[in-house]
């Protein structure tokens, strides 16, 4: 009888960083180890949303996601496989974490040169990571490229195209957003002015509290070259001033949107962004998330 492969236990962590060339470090006194603050992802929850969630928890400082690093994959106790998925990140707000309170799982918190914190950290996979992530330190805003969440079928919609909502599946994914897309700093919301593309980023906008921009300059039926130029355009300019910005359109949209970005089509599902990580408006890294 062919035994099944264990499941791998799925982890998330961040690897923060500030100015003066500083990394943050967490010490867990059960292992006597130092490494980079991270966590078991809790049933339902999205890997970016548990990095941050982690973070948190770990360091009481709230971090928000940059590029994302190279997954780490070993074996734990009894040979399970783990992987851990990684970002670069920043810290919003205050970053002081002299008044962290020691408690069992973690009982020391601290910001690290980096020429120092090769030598501290416990495990040869983190001081790889640590070499990942320096490359990519340096700060960056995000312009997110979305696609709808799924809509009802086009062939069965009789009314007008534009007022074609979500699926049940679709408000659930639209729901599930939220924590992706504020995990990266996303606070301007542009979309087009479609039903469904509305109901996508509505539960973001309604959390958040930031303002939605609905344009026909991203729908199917009003775009153009030239509008669709603008407003990636509008976004760079945005993003070079630190503002993450998430824009929402349509399959036979996209492509023009990622050509703007200077980026390949991933052909993104219903539902599934693209994050494009900007320093000075220019892209330097990008990924694929999906929320199911």
């Amino acid at each position: 009888m062919v035994s099944t492969p264990p499941r791998a236990v799925l982890a998330a962590g961040v690897v923060a960083f500030r100015a003066g060339r500083q990394v943050l470090v967490v010490h867990r006194p059960r292992y006597d180890d130092w490494s980079f603050p991270k966590g078991k992802v809790d049933p339902g929850e999205h890997v970016t949303a548990t990095a941050v969630r982690e973070a948190w928890e770990e360091t009481g400082l709230h971090v928000r996601l940059g590029p994302q690093l190279a997954d780490q994959r070993y074996a734990i106790a009894g040979g399970r496989p783990k992987v851990v998925s990684y970002w670069t990140g920043r810290a919003v707000g205050d970053d002081d974490v002299a008044t962290y309170a020691a408690n069992r799982e973690i009982d020391e918190v601290a910001w690290v040169d980096l020429d120092k914190a090769e030598g501290l950290l416990t495990y040869p996979h983190d001081r790889t990571t640590l070499a990942q992530a320096t490359g990519l330190r340096r700060r960056t805003a995000p312009i997110v490229v979305l696609r709808h969440g799924k809509a009802r079928s086009r062939k069965a919609w009789r009314k007008d195209d534009r007022q074609r909502p979500l699926l049940a599946l679709g408000t659930l994914q639209a729901e599930r957003l939220v924590p992706v897309l504020s995990a990266y700093a996303v606070t301007r919301v542009v979309t087009s002015s479609s039903t469904r593309c509305l109901q996508t980023v509505t539960p973001f906008a309604d959390t958040t509290g930031w303002e939605v921009e609905a344009t026909d300059g991203l729908s199917e039926e009003g775009h153009t070259k030239g509008s669709v130029r603008r407003v990636v355009a509008a976004a760079r300019e945005a993003a070079a001033d630190g503002v993450g910005t998430v824009l929402c359109s349509h399959r036979p949209v996209l492509p023009q949107l990622l050509r703007e970005l200077g980026l390949k089509d991933p052909q993104l599902a219903p539902g599934q962004l693209l994050v494009a990580h900007t320093r000075k408006g220019d892209v330097v890294a990008h990924e694929v998330q999906g929320v199911g």
